[in-house]
């Protein structure tokens, strides 16, 4: 295996793998519980939740993408991040409370403590299916590109090294050595991105002069609705529904906060991670930006990042920043090794084992999270069909016909009583059917364009504007077949809505103050930005 890396910057890298394998192992004997398994013992502090938040989110595909969207477009793929300040804040104050309060283990259950069974198996299968076929080999694909450029290691070779040493320390200590290995990576992925954008701006001749040599649209964050990519129509009404989605309702994300010792300090996770979130528009957008800038507009694209550390880092420093790719890329795979898990564990075995107990449980746990690497494993020989960009931008968009019945589920369910399991499936259904004729016509159409006006416009119009047609049209049949049919017993939504909240919405501890206050500064910030980047 062939590497470009000094001998310093090898020995960084092999200290990072020990210190992640290290605690991974340290956590090897708290296992022993459901609860100490897939929720970490429900007693993770909010520094530790809002890192892990932070840190399942940044995959490599980040670096990939962000940093090569901003060399050709500029900032306005940095909506995705900002916005998600707005919907981790929704998470903490709306969505977190009826999730603690139920006391589930996973999004699945609460769909079916909110609505019926059916709506339950739904959500458990389609995330399974989409954490399989998605986010594994997009991050493996993504982080194969990044790594074979940096450092020069064979694509194949590397993923299995990665996929391997993720899953040691996954199946060993559970959510909570995921948790706690992601704050460490956290640090590393974020002083590693600093060090080269600094220095990037340094080599261009800093801000101003990037700014200068760089076209005036790329400062622009609000694009005419025209634009074929980001759209400010689609990014105000398309990219909230996505973000209510991924942030408020996948079991990728939402278990951290389910890990928390109260409500507290799973607000302030949230709320820290929404900080956090400020930082990729700075450190990963921006080297995208200034590699265009260094190379007068010649480096752009998936070129982006990978250009920047080997062109730009010295010796040290390009291992820290390996370091840092590799956290982004293992942080996430762990994050989908475990929620997988967790969704066959609770949602299919423990319903066909009604009876199994906590050691028995526990064991099919790692006995699954075993299997996913396995996957993982499997999946390497097949990463390389992804090297068509268009199908890599096809899978990435999956999520824009997925999300938007979901999300008008979960935000209907938890902010209106009357909703009800009939109309959670019908709107369910509705969704997939429609997100698969879109998916399938827009392959369709790249392949060979539609003749048909009418399906070639819903083939090629903006993937957010369609998400915003699926959302209205999802709500639409909840309410509608809701209306039409019983209502659901009161008795059995307490904790479950905010109609039936009662002490949820009233409960106050001296951190409440400083939760709302350390909000309304993260939300002034975020609009400080973008009116400075408008």
């Amino acid at each position: 295996m062939s590497s470009s890396l000094a001998a310093v910057d090898l020995i960084i890298v092999a200290v990072y793998f020990l210190v992640v394998l290290g605690i991974g192992f340290s956590f090897r004997k708290r296992g022993t519980s459901r609860t100490e398994y897939f929720l970490a013992g429900r007693h993770v502090g909010w520094i530790a939740i809002g890192a892990s938040l932070f840190a399942t989110n940044i995959s490599s595909e980040h670096f990939l993408g962000l940093a090569g969207t901003g060399s050709k477009s500029g900032l306005a793929v940095g909506h995705f991040e900002w916005l998600a300040v707005l919907i981790l804040l929704l998470l903490g104050w709306v969505f977190t409370p009826f999730y603690l309060k139920s006391g589930v283990f996973t999004m699945p259950e609460f769909l079916e403590r909110r609505y019926n069974r059916a709506a339950r198996y739904y959500l458990s299968i389609v995330s399974i299916i989409a954490y399989v076929l998605t986010k594994i080999s997009i991050a493996l694909y993504a982080g194969g590109i990044l790594l074979n450029a940096v450092v020069g290691w064979d694509m194949y070779t590397s993923a299995v090294v990665i996929v391997i040493a993720t899953g040691i320390y996954t199946v060993m200590g559970g959510l909570a050595a995921v948790i706690y290995t992601d704050l460490v990576q956290m640090f590393i992925l974020i002083i590693g991105s600093i060090a080269l954008t600094l220095i990037g701006l340094n080599r261009a001749g800093g801000w101003d002069a990037v700014v200068a040599s760089t076209p005036p649209d790329f400062w622009n964050m609000f694009k005419p609705m025209s634009d074929p990519d980001f759209p400010w129509t689609g990014i105000v009404f398309g990219a909230p529904i996505l973000g209510i989605w991924y942030w408020c309702t996948d079991q990728y994300i939402v278990q951290r906060v389910l890990s928390a010792k109260n409500l507290d300090h799973a607000r302030g996770g949230t709320i820290f991670a929404g900080f956090l979130k400020i930082l990729p528009v700075f450190i990963l957008v921006l080297p995208g930006i200034i590699a265009y800038s260094l190379s007068n507009g010649e480096i752009t694209g998936d070129k982006s990042y990978a250009w920047m550390v080997t062109t730009l880092l010295p010796t040290g420093l390009k291992g820290l920043v390996v370091a840092g790719l590799l956290a982004a890329l293992m942080s996430s795979l762990s994050a989908m090794f475990n929620s997988t898990s967790t969704l066959l564990t609770i949602d299919i075995f423990q319903r066909l084992k009604p009876d199994a107990d906590e050691k028995a449980t526990v064991r099919f746990g790692r006995i699954a999270t075993g299997a996913m690497v396995a996957l993982g494993l499997l999946w390497i020989p097949f990463i390389g069909l992804l090297s068509d960009e268009r199908m890599y931008v096809y899978l990435q968009s999956v999520q824009a016909y997925v999300s938007p019945p979901i999300a008008a589920c979960f935000l209907f369910g938890v902010l209106w009583n009357r909703v009800n399991g009939k109309g959670a499936i019908a709107s369910l259904l509705t969704g997939l059917v429609l997100g698969a004729v879109r998916f399938i016509l827009e392959l369709q159409n790249k392949m060979a364009p539609l003749a048909n006006d009418f399906l070639r416009y819903v083939a090629s119009v903006n993937f957010l504007h369609y998400a915003v047609f699926l959302f209205v049209v999802c709500s639409a049949v909840l309410v509608a077949v809701s209306l039409a049919t019983e209502a659901p017993n009161r008795k059995s939504l307490t904790h479950l809505t905010f109609s039936e909240a009662g002490e949820i919405l009233q409960e106050k501890t001296p951190w409440h103050k400083v939760n709302v206050f350390a909000s309304i500064g993260l939300a002034a910030l975020l609009f400080v930005l973008w009116w400075v980047f408008r």
